[in-house]
C-alpha cells in the first residue's frame, strides 16, 4: 500500500528541502526558471551572509501581517510535493465578505493522491484558524507569485511571473477547486506598435488634451520617489479584485531588489496638468539570463549587467492611474512611451501582466495597442 505522509517544514533543513524541491519537479522541463534563491531564503527565513550583503535583512515584510505554515509531502519516503497554508490578516481586513485563507508554493508530482493530501492539509490548517474560504495559488499573496499557468507552457516565464506544469490544472480541478478569477498576460510586438499610426495619433491627441507629462523616476532622489510609488500603488490598485495594499516595508524591499537594474525611462510617473496621476513600472526580462543561473547570483550573477543587450523582452509590471484619470486613454500614452523607450534599448517584445480578465478598461487598452493574449492564469477558490 502506498504510504503518503505530510509533515510540517519547520527546521532549517526542512525549509531548505521545501525551497529546493522545484529543481527536482522541473528537472526535465526546459521552460521553468528558478526564482532567485536569495529571494526564497528571504521568504522562508533562511538568510545567510550573502543575502544580507545584497539587502535581504531580517524577516520578510509579509510576516508583518501574515502567517505561513510550510508542509512537505513524502510518498514511500521520497519527497514528492509541497504546499504552504497562509493566513493574510490584511486581506481579510479589506475583503470582509468571507474569511479567506490561502495556499501557495504548491509543487507536486503528477499524482492526484499526493495533491489531495497537500490540499487537505492546507485546508485543515486554515479551518483551525476559522477560515471559511480557501484561495490560491498565492505565494504568498497577490502581490507576489499569483495564479496557476493554464496557457502558454511552451515559453519560459517573464521576470517575476509563475510557471507550472500543465498537469497542475488537472490536480486542482480533480480536487474540486473551481476557478474564481482569470488573469491574462498580453504580448506586444514593439515594431507593430511603433508603426501603428492610429495609436500614435490617438496618443498625441490624448497627451495634448489632458496635458499629460511623462517624467522618468529620479534615481538621484530615490527615497522621495519611493514615497510617490507608495501613494500611487495603494490608491490606483486597491479597488481591484484580490489586491491588498503593499506595506511600506514591502515597497522598500521591492525598490531595493530592482534599484540596481532599473531603467529610469521605464519607471515613469504620469502627470496631468502638473498633478500626479499615476505611474508605470517596466523591467527588463532578466529571466532570459536567470534561466541559466539555476537561481544562483554567485558566481555568474554579473551577467545581469554584462548581457543586458541580449535581452529582447521587457515586462510592464504595473500601470496604474488614479480613478479620476482612468478611462481617458492616458494608458495608451504611457504604453507608447514605454515601447519607444524600450525600442531605443533594443527590445523587440513587451509583456503586459497580469490583467484581470474582467477588467474591461485595461483589456480594451491592451487591444488598442495591438496586444494579444498569449498566456493565461487562473486563481481557484472554494468553501472549506
Amino acid at each position: 500500500m502506498t504510504d503518503i505522509k505530510i509533515v510540517p517544514a519547520n527546521s532549517k533543513s526542512q525549509k531548505k528541502a521545501f525551497m529546493m524541491l522545484p529543481f527536482d519537479i522541473y528537472k526535465n522541463n526546459k521552460y521553468w526558471v528558478s526564482p532567485l534563491l536569495t529571494d526564497m531564503r528571504y521568504m522562508f527565513g533562511l538568510n545567510g551572509l550573502f543575502d544580507s550583503i545584497i539587502g535581504n535583512k531580517g524577516r520578510h515584510p509579509f510576516y508583518e501581517y501574515g502567517q505561513m505554515q510550510l508542509y512537505l509531502a513524502y510518498k514511500d519516503n521520497r519527497l514528492v510535493g509541497r504546499i504552504a497554508a497562509i493566513n493574510n490578516d490584511k486581506y481579510n481586513e479589506i475583503h470582509q465578505q468571507y474569511k479567506t485563507g490561502f495556499f501557495g508554493f504548491f509543487e507536486c508530482i503528477n499524482d492526484q493522491n499526493v495533491a489531495n493530501a497537500l490540499f487537505d492539509t492546507a485546508k485543515k490548517w486554515l479551518k483551525e484558524r476559522k477560515m471559511n474560504r480557501m484561495q490560491g495559488p498565492a505565494s504568498p499573496s497577490s502581490s507576489y507569485d499569483f495564479g496557476l499557468l493554464t496557457k502558454g507552457f511552451d515559453d519560459y516565464p517573464r521576470v517575476d511571473m509563475p510557471y507550472q506544469h500543465e498537469y497542475y490544472q488537472h490536480l486542482y480541478s480533480n480536487y474540486g477547486l473551481p476557478c474564481e478569477q482569470e488573469l491574462l498576460a498580453y504580448k506586444m510586438d514593439a515594431a507593430t506598435i511603433f508603426n501603428n499610426e492610429k495609436l500614435k495619433r490617438g496618443a498625441a491627441l490624448v497627451q495634448k488634451r489632458y496635458n499629460v507629462e511623462i517624467r522618468p523616476i529620479d534615481m538621484k532622489n530615490v527615497k522621495e520617489e519611493v514615497k510617490k510609488i507608495k501613494e500611487v500603488y495603494n490608491k490606483a490598485w486597491q479597488p481591484l479584485w484580490g489586491i491588498v495594499p503593499l506595506s511600506d516595508a514591502e515597497i522598500d524591499a521591492y525598490a531595493e531588489k530592482f534599484i540596481l537594474i532599473a531603467i529610469p525611462e521605464l519607471i515613469p510617473f504620469i502627470y496631468v496638468d502638473g498633478q500626479l496621476a499615476g505611474m508605470a513600472v517596466a523591467v527588463l526580462d532578466f529571466n532570459h539570463i536567470l534561466k541559466d543561473l539555476k537561481g544562483k547570483l554567485f558566481p555568474h550573477g554579473y551577467k545581469i549587467f554584462t548581457q543586458k543587450s541580449k535581452v529582447k523582452w521587457m515586462r510592464v509590471i504595473l500601470l496604474g492611474l488614479f480613478p479620476e484619470f482612468q478611462g481617458k486613454g492616458i494608458d495608451a500614452v504611457v504604453y507608447k512611451h514605454l515601447i519607444d523607450a524600450g525600442m531605443k534599448r533594443g527590445f523587440e517584445y513587451c509583456e503586459g501582466s497580469y490583467i484581470l480578465k474582467d477588467n474591461a478598461m485595461m483589456n480594451r487598452g491592451m487591444r488598442a495597442v495591438s496586444a494579444e493574449v498569449y498566456k493565461e492564469y487562473k486563481v481557484y477558490e472554494m468553501d472549506i
